[in-house]
């Protein structure tokens, strides 16, 4: 797979990438001078996941033809419900990701920290439940593909509601 952007277009930037996310351009992109908030989201590979304290790789896959779609529509929703934002940036990483490196960003930013917070959070929550992207673990004993088998949601259905 080649790299694959969608982005930046105008107040979206979208990407799906071999290679670490570019977070530092992510975060200087996403600032702008009418917003006073830009909330980043990072995650990392890590060494360990439940029962396993010696996870040495991911790699993930996607359906790379959807991917782009489903983060468009993502931003979608996050646009909706919060109009205030101003700039949204969605990444996901395919292929190996050595531990400590990120596989994915979201970043808002909008005039106020409560949106920006709101606005991140729930992109990456909402990534994770509608995005066609599957996790394999390596660790001393083995792998798999991922604890937590789901059923992908659609986006622009409601969110299921999210216990704080």
């Amino acid at each position: 797979m080649e790299e694959s952007t969608h982005g930046p277009d105008g107040d979206t930037w979208l990407e799906i990438t071999k290679s670490e996310p570019p977070i530092d351009a992510a975060y200087r992109w996403t600032v702008q001078p009418d917003c006073g908030a830009v909330v980043l989201f990072s995650g990392t590979a890590r060494d360990h996941s439940a029962g396993r304290d010696d996870v040495s790789l991911l790699a993930y896959e996607a359906y790379e033809e959807h991917l782009i779609e489903r983060f468009a529509g993502l931003v979608d929703e996050i646009r909706s419900q919060w109009p205030d934002v101003r700039r949204v940036c969605i990444m996901h990483r395919v292929g190996e990701v050595p531990i400590g490196e990120s596989t994915v960003v979201v970043v808002a930013s909008s005039p106020h920290r409560d949106v920006a917070f709101e606005a991140a959070r729930y992109g990456i929550d909402r990534l994770k439940a509608t995005a066609p992207i599957w996790k394999r673990e390596v660790w001393a004993e083995g792998e798999s593909w991922g604890l937590d088998a789901r059923e992908i949601d659609d986006v622009g259905l409601p969110a299921p509601e999210r216990s704080t």
